[in-house]
């Protein structure tokens, strides 16, 4: 699988662990930054990882800030993208499940990496499970 990532400066070094765990595992990896602890403006990771998906030019994408807030509410203005910001197992699972997220966001802030990698490994291994969930995505996918 083709993984988008990106990051702002808070998200910056659960990013490189993400990153090197999605690789150890067999996943591509597409890092559209940030590449430092600087202060940036996430809407621009948020932004370019949300295009490259929406355009099929990656199958997911994943983005990492302070909170997840930001960064879910930016990818998700591009059209086609289902933005969830996860931060347990459950959620990651049912916004794969019942609502067919193709971008996961991270909140650096309240995760630590062994819990990030657990999330992102259920979301990356659950299906999309269709049925009666479909017709509900379609409601807010116009």
């Amino acid at each position: 699988m083709r993984i988008a990532i990106g990051n702002d400066h808070r998200g910056f070094k659960l990013k490189q662990a993400l990153v090197e765990y999605l690789k150890k595992n067999g996943q591509a990896v597409e890092d559209f930054g940030g590449f430092s602890e600087e202060s940036c403006d996430y809407p621009e990771f948020a932004i370019k990882v949300a295009k490259s998906v929406a355009k099929k030019k990656n199958e997911k994408g994943i983005l990492i800030c302070n909170s997840g807030i930001g960064m879910a509410m930016a990818a998700s203005t591009i059209k086609g993208i289902r933005a969830a910001n996860c931060f347990n197992l459950a959620t990651a699972r049912f916004s794969r499940e019942h609502n067919d997220a193709n971008v996961l966001v991270l909140a650096a802030a309240y995760l630590k990496t062994s819990m990030a990698k657990r999330i992102v490994s259920i979301w990356l291994k659950t299906d999309f499970a269709g049925g009666r969930h479909l017709s509900r995505v379609k409601m807010f996918s116009k």
